[in-house]
């Protein structure tokens, strides 16, 4: 008999923070941030996008998606997805039909830490997902169990329910949810600060002189 270990939705995060943290880059906050961060090889599926939510994890094993389905029908808007798959790289647990009911539930987006698969679907529903690639062995409903918000791991990251999931271009960010106003904050001031820099840049000023580099080289 399967075994399933299921806990009750989390308390989503406000739209004011998550709206906050879609102006920060994973790249800002990992100037002073060196956790969260999930494995560098977990990549968007489409280009372009930052998206913010509150993560629902599920744990899935090997061949199975019977519990993705079941979590499909619970998510929310302003969800994020968030799926363990306990070490498996072979079998893709998302596809086109996964996509689907992920957008029809209004959830932001999904990250897998594993392959996908319908690639041409998922681009055509235009719904963001972040995972390890492309296989063509899908998963079945097999009925094998797994966990849903519960703590799980996703590229070498603990993800619980209920924390702040950052996804852009160049990875996968999570945070505890109430640490991730105060670090959206400090990534956006520091992004308006870089953006002072540049423009000194393309002015004439030295990039070296201006981040004290050139004083640091001269003085050795």
């Amino acid at each position: 008999m399967a075994r399933y270990d299921l806990a009750p939705m989390p308390t989503p995060i406000s739209t004011e923070v998550l709206s906050l943290l879609e102006q920060a880059e994973t790249a800002t906050v990992g100037h002073w941030r060196q956790w969260g961060f999930c494995d560098r090889r977990i990549r968007p599926l489409l280009g372009n996008r930052r998206v913010a939510g509150t993560a629902v994890t599920v744990a899935i094993p090997g061949p199975d998606s019977t519990l993705l389905h079941h979590a499909l029908g619970l998510l929310r808007p302003g969800d994020v997805l968030v799926v363990d798959r306990l070490g498996d790289d072979r079998h893709a647990c998302w596809g086109g039909g996964v996509t689907v009911a992920a957008k029809a539930a209004g959830a932001k987006a999904g990250v897998v830490d594993g392959p996908c698969t319908d690639l041409e679907e998922i681009q055509s529903s235009d719904f963001p997902v972040w995972c390890r690639g492309l296989a063509p062995i899908t998963t079945r409903v097999y009925d094998l169990g797994g966990m849903l918000n519960r703590p799980v791991s996703v590229g070498g990251t603990v993800v619980m329910p209920g924390d702040a999931v950052l996804c852009d271009g160049a990875g996968v960010l999570i945070l505890p949810p109430g640490e991730a106003e105060a670090e959206a904050r400090q990534a956006i001031a520091r992004q308006e600060r870089g953006r002072a820099i540049e423009a000194r840049v393309q002015g004439g000023a030295k990039l070296g002189e201006l981040s004290g580099a050139t004083a640091k080289v001269l003085a050795a």
